[in-house]
């Protein structure tokens, strides 16, 4: 057993969190990593309404009775979704862990600690973390410029962001980008985190809602097979290489503006990869760890391999090391 800040602040077993990924996060996945002793989490804007994300909360409670994590990426849109009424619909589900990402999550802050609800918030950067910290969110995920979606625009990876988010925050963080199994989660403890936080590698199982195709493709893909899109926008992203991807790369490269990629990212484009297999029908996101991914387990395995070949490896190296 490894236990961390992390494990004690938030009631799990093991120090491993599933991302919340658009079209993913969804109750199979989530209660199969809780059920294994992770954190499993829902993606709040998967689902169509507020109260669909009532009855998926309620879809995973069937599952496990382990905690369950709903996540909410909060950005500015022309036509934002009902943030504030998907929160709700959280509370009202009984969640008590919620996972914030994109913009500023203190406007809802007092809403959620008045009903006891944990907040996690996604960082690209120890100023933002630090921020965090300060507006009294619970825990942060870092995530290195490996990471798939949003890596932030100071490209600075892991082995960097960690220890200097460890040598400047007080409260529990877990590592996010470039971790796919028990190495990672050792090293991540090691450099000084509290956990981990794995998008990529669960969205790489049999539980995760996905077609296959999806998956084996990030099976077959290796650490070059990404492409960083909206780079001259200020607003990168990682996502997989495909037809589409290099032609977004290609048009801004070239002085495009967004107008001029908008029907190539539709997110109705990307959800068609994943629901229908076409690997060149929109963008979707996978990060530079699918150079690690080789097997299509069932998430449960994954955690339990994971923690299972991190304490392999600290209890090796710890045997290495020769006193002087």
């Amino acid at each position: 057993m490894i236990t961390t800040r992390f494990t004690e602040a938030f009631g799990i077993e093991h120090p491993v969190v599933q991302g919340g990924m658009m079209w993913v996060g969804r109750a199979e996945l989530a209660a199969a990593v809780s059920e294994a002793g992770g954190l499993g989490i829902i993606t709040a804007l998967t689902q169509p309404t507020p109260h669909d994300l009532v009855r998926e909360v309620e879809r995973a409670r069937r599952l496990t009775d382990k905690p369950v994590g709903v996540n909410l990426t909060i950005l500015p849109t022309i036509s934002p979704p009902p943030y504030e009424d998907y929160l709700r619909a959280a509370i009202d589900a009984g969640v008590t862990i919620l996972e914030t990402a994109g913009a500023n999550p203190e406007p809802f802050l007092d809403l959620l600690k008045a009903h006891g609800v944990r907040v996690i918030h996604k960082c690209t950067s120890v100023r933002h973390a630090l921020k965090a910290e300060r507006i009294g969110v619970d825990a942060v995920s870092i995530d290195g410029f490996e990471c798939a979606g949003h890596p932030g625009e100071d490209d600075i990876g892991g082995l960097v962001l960690i220890p200097a988010a460890a040598d400047r925050l007080s409260i529990p963080f877990l590592a996010s980008g470039g971790i796919a199994d028990g190495r990672g989660l050792a090293a991540a403890l090691a450099l000084g985190a509290d956990g981990v936080n794995m998008g990529s590698r669960f969205l790489c199982s049999v539980e995760s809602p996905v077609a296959d195709a999806v998956k084996q493709r990030i099976v077959e893909g290796s650490e070059l097979d990404t492409e960083l899109i909206f780079r001259t926008l200020g607003n990168t992203a990682r996502v997989a290489s495909n037809e589409v991807s290099r032609e977004v790369v290609r048009i801004l490269d070239a002085g495009g503006d967004f107008a001029a990629v908008r029907d190539l990212v539709a997110g109705a484009r990307g959800r068609r990869v994943f629901e229908e297999g076409d690997l060149d029908a929109g963008i979707w996101s996978v990060g530079v760890v699918q150079a690690l991914i080789r097997d299509v387990p069932t998430a449960g395995e994954i955690v339990r391999r994971t923690v299972a070949d991190a304490e392999d490896v600290l209890r090796r190296r710890a045997l290495a090391v020769t006193p002087v």
